[in-house]
């Protein structure tokens, strides 16, 4: 399990401790700390397209109109704190947000 996000977010934070309960055990990404990759933008890119770009973000708001209009994988490796979170894959699959059907997916809930 693949799990990117941030650090000091709440909502990262929570879904990691509920995901460590369960027993999952996955490798975290901190997009601040440690960016992401390539082939992981292009991956979240592809199955959730420009809602993989959080715009209620303070990082949105502080964009420029151009590059609000900018293709989602252009701006999330410009800029990874655009990144709706967490993102995570497992076999494959990715997930992005923390909301009652991705816990259920991971949690069994």
């Amino acid at each position: 399990m693949q799990f990117i996000g941030l650090k000091n977010c709440d909502t990262c934070r929570k879904a990691l401790k509920s995901l460590a309960v369960a027993g999952h055990r996955p490798d975290v990404t901190d997009v601040r700390a440690d960016a992401i990759s390539a082939t992981d933008i292009a991956a979240i890119v592809s199955a959730f397209g420009d809602k993989a770009v959080n715009r209620a973000s303070t990082t949105w708001r502080g964009l420029s109109d151009v590059e609000k209009e900018a293709d989602p994988a252009i701006l999330l490796a410009a800029h990874p704190t655009l990144l709706k979170r967490p993102a995570i894959e497992l076999d494959g699959e990715w997930t992005i947000g923390w909301k009652a059907d991705v816990q259920a997916k991971y949690l069994g809930t």
